[in-house]
């Protein structure tokens, strides 16, 4: 027998999905759903995170509940998001000191100046992802050498995980819906680091395409 918070999830879920609740509309508070539900706060709270798991509303702190826009799901490829042409993005710069992870990321002794570019994408109104890029600070904001030419070599590693409490909170996110943190590395022909990315893309709105060429040799003709 399924339980009450499911009981109310899926007759919420069958009123977005019927078109009942409009994406973008706000839900009754969660004390007057309660009510209308005969149920106790928390279990509504409860049902509640079950539907913001599974990615259909959002709750943005001090305004409630809401049905969220269905978000354009994006494939990450070849470094870059694809397509992402109704996508809008905010840019904060921050100047910090290596420390903690940072430093065997960027392969530079502790305390080394950075900057850091926060990148936080939107979809209308919503977020739909985020990205922190970490360069050393006398890369900037000379020209890049990279930028003409291209790294020599671009490490990528791809785990799934939760999302932090920071991330859930600026993505508007449950804490429970799996996220792709993807880590890129792009190194000169030195093997000097000359940026690194920290990529979080909500699971629920985006896939990893990695695409391999294989070179065929051909045998030369045996005399």
């Amino acid at each position: 027998m399924p339980s009450l918070r499911h009981t109310i999830a899926d007759d919420l879920r069958t009123q977005i999905a019927t078109g009942h609740l409009q994406a973008g509309a706000r839900l009754p508070s969660e004390s007057r759903l309660a009510a209308q539900y005969k149920v106790s706060t928390p279990t509504m709270r409860n049902a509640l995170a079950l539907l913001q798991a599974e990615g259909l509303i959002e709750k943005i702190h001090g305004k409630g509940n809401f049905v969220r826009r269905r978000l354009r799901r994006l494939t990450y490829t070849g470094g870059r998001l694809t397509p992402n042409t109704d996508l809008n993005t905010t840019i904060r710069t921050t100047n910090l000191r290596a420390s903690g992870d940072l430093i065997s990321l960027l392969k530079v002794p502790s305390r080394t100046p950075l900057t850091e570019f926060l990148y936080l994408t939107h979809q209308r109104e919503s977020p739909h992802s985020l990205a922190r890029i970490y360069v050393p600070q006398d890369l900037v904001p000379a020209e890049l050498p990279w930028c003409r030419t291209g790294p020599a070599e671009t490490r990528e590693t791809v785990t799934a995980r939760l999302p932090t409490p920071e991330e859930a909170t600026t993505l508007r996110i449950s804490s429970t819906l799996a996220v792709l943190a993807i880590t890129r590395v792009s190194s000169d022909t030195t093997g000097r680091v000359v940026e690194a990315a920290c990529l979080v893309l909500p699971g629920d709105r985006a896939n990893a395409l990695f695409i391999t060429h294989h070179t065929t040799v051909e045998r030369g003709t045996e005399g």
